[in-house]
């Protein structure tokens, strides 16, 4: 690990690991291929697991994988 790096956990902050790479909103947007404002939406209402940092959102591309393979379900 080297100086610029930090490790909490399993996730090493400031290195590169494509299962826990940090995601804008924007980029977010396009890994999901949806709209940023929908993302930015889903994100505020909690219908998407996104943390706030500042004034902008941040996504795990790991955590977004576990989202999408959830199964939904289906209320009738």
């Amino acid at each position: 690990m080297t100086k610029e790096q930090h490790d909490y956990g399993k996730i090493i902050i400031g290195g590169h690991d494509d299962n826990h790479d940090v995601m804008t909103s924007v980029e977010a947007a396009d890994y999901l291929k949806m709209h940023v404002k929908t993302v930015c939406r889903l994100a505020k209402e909690r219908k998407i697991p996104a943390k706030k940092v500042g004034s902008e959102w941040r996504f795990l591309r790991s955590v977004l994988d576990k989202w999408l393979a959830q199964e939904e379900v289906v209320s009738s």
